[in-house]
C-alpha cells in the first residue's frame, strides 16, 4: 500500500464518495486509533445511462445537400455525477462557513475527485490536507479507518 502524505488527526473529516453517495466523517479518535463517526449522509439514484435516456441520439443537417450527421447521446449517468459532485462541494462550503471543520480529506473515485476539485470553492480547498483517488463508499467505517490511519 502506498504511503499517504497526510495524517487524519482528531476532528479531520473525510469525505468519502462516489457519483451516488456520499459519506461525511469527523474522526472522534486519534491518529493511530481512528474512530469515524458520521456527521452527513448524501445520497442519490443514478441508474447507467442505458436506463435513463429513452430516445436514439439526435440528428443534425450538414451544410452539404441531404447530409446529416448523428449526434452523440447524452451520458445522463456522467451528468448525475458532475451534478452530484457539485452538490458535495455546495455543501462542503456551507460546513466550512460554519466552521464545522479546519481540515478535511477527500476519497473519491479519480472522475469524481477531478470533479470535486473543480466545483471545491476556495475556502474548502484550502482546508484539503489530503486526497485518496479510490472508491471506498461500500468499504466498512472501520477498513476506512485502517487505510486512512496506513499512512
Amino acid at each position: 500500500m502506498q504511503e499517504m502524505d497526510f495524517q487524519v488527526d482528531n476532528k479531520v473529516w473525510v469525505l468519502v464518495a462516489d457519483g451516488e453517495k456520499a459519506l461525511f466523517f469527523e474522526n472522534a479518535g486519534t491518529r493511530k486509533q481512528p474512530d469515524f463517526k458520521v456527521v452527513r449522509e448524501m445520497e442519490q439514484e443514478n441508474p447507467a445511462t442505458r436506463d435513463q435516456g429513452t430516445d436514439a441520439p439526435g440528428r443534425m443537417y450538414d451544410s452539404g445537400p441531404s447530409q446529416r450527421s448523428a449526434m452523440e447521446q447524452t451520458d445522463w449517468h456522467r451528468l448525475a455525477e458532475e451534478r452530484f459532485a457539485r452538490d458535495a462541494a455546495d455543501l462542503l462550503y456551507r460546513f466550512a462557513t460554519q466552521n464545522r471543520f479546519k481540515q478535511i480529506v477527500l476519497c473519491a473515485a479519480p472522475r469524481i475527485l477531478g470533479e470535486l476539485r473543480k466545483e471545491l470553492h476556495s475556502m474548502v480547498s484550502d482546508r484539503v490536507i489530503g486526497e485518496v483517488p479510490k472508491t471506498l463508499t461500500n468499504h466498512p467505517v472501520d477498513q476506512i479507518e485502517r487505510i486512512l490511519s496506513a499512512g
